[in-house]
């Protein structure tokens, strides 16, 4: 399990750094094993922050983030290198995961080299195939090419196979379908559901309800780097209940209803809102002067969890 305990990043701005930017704002939730869970917002919302935390690729500022119990901001050496082998991510433009002068296969040469240097090249020859098979594609046809000479679908899929090499517990997934083409995505799309089968935990991280609500069984609604809901993802589908949550799910065109008769989308502006209150309250329409306080998360039915002072008006 991978749990996120009041996690925050903080970035110094302007002039000398006297400026904070609070990209991720005291967040927690868990992921359990074997699971997808998604995390949903609008760009600049934190969702990649929060993915190359888990990754280490950027620090985290406050909180801690553990998996199976142990720190992973603590890691370090041999420590970081073996959760390495249980942690990856694939991101949203597999071209830039790849350095255009070497072929693409290079990745698994890498793998090899560092953490598996005592496989023969025949026995590891054998597993690259496996894992491409298992990731959908033909080694015949996509191995020994450039990442020039293969499609974004298939680079995805370079990088999945990659994962598989490691055999991990925990996947980053960053927007990974946004760049490839419809016929493409369902593809994708099904074999992460075929990893999670498999005991594979997935953050899944989208701006896209509708594939959120397709692969997950947990969401996590994200704005400005807070928590506005979170839980079960049919509960908060099925019945939305903050604000932000509301507006986004009204912003999706629906075939059975006309869009003017869905939840209102309005804008309405407040000086509501500072660093320490609810970081909705300028576009919200219920914002009045309690939400210059943060609001708490509440469980408002088992697995449904929503941070708004009137929630139980909505």
């Amino acid at each position: 399990m991978l749990k996120f305990e009041h996690v925050s990043k903080i970035y110094k701005t302007g002039t000398f750094g006297g400026k904070e930017l609070h990209a991720v704002n005291d967040v927690s939730f868990e992921i359990p094993d074997g699971e997808v869970v998604s995390l949903i917002g609008e760009s600049g919302s934190g969702k990649s922050t929060i993915g190359k935390m888990i990754l280490r690729l950027i620090g985290i500022t406050r909180g801690t983030i553990e998996l199976d119990g142990v720190n992973v901001g603590a890691l370090k050496g041999s420590e970081l290198k073996e959760y390495y082998r249980k942690v990856q991510g694939v991101f949203q433009d597999p071209f830039s995961s790849y350095n255009p002068i070497f072929k693409a296969d290079r990745i698994f040469q890498v793998i090899h080299d560092e953490f598996y240097p005592q496989v023969s090249a025949a026995a590891w020859t054998e597993k690259v195939e496996t894992a491409l098979k298992d990731g959908g594609l033909n080694p015949e046809h996509v191995l020994h090419k450039y990442p020039h000479q293969l499609s974004g679908g298939q680079l995805q899929r370079f990088l999945i196979a990659r994962a598989l090499l490691l055999d991990i517990k925990f996947l980053v997934a960053d927007e990974i379908i946004s760049m490839l083409d419809a016929s493409t995505r369902i593809d994708v799309l099904n074999l992460l559901a075929d990893l999670k089968t498999r005991g594979l935990s997935i953050l899944f991280i989208t701006h896209d309800l509708s594939l959120a609500n397709y692969i997950s069984e947990q969401a996590v609604i994200l704005y400005r780097g807070c928590v506005a809901e979170r839980g079960i993802t049919e509960k908060i589908f099925n019945r939305p209940l903050h604000p932000y949550t509301r507006m986004l799910i009204a912003s999706v065109p629906r075939l059975d209803r006309k869009w003017d008769t869905e939840i209102s989308v309005e804008t309405k502006a407040t000086p509501l809102g500072a660093l320490n209150g609810c970081v909705y309250a300028g576009r919200c329409p219920l914002a009045f002067e309690k939400c210059k306080q943060r609001p708490p998360e509440v469980e408002v039915e088992p697995g449904h969890f929503v941070a708004c002072w009137k929630v139980e008006e909505i």
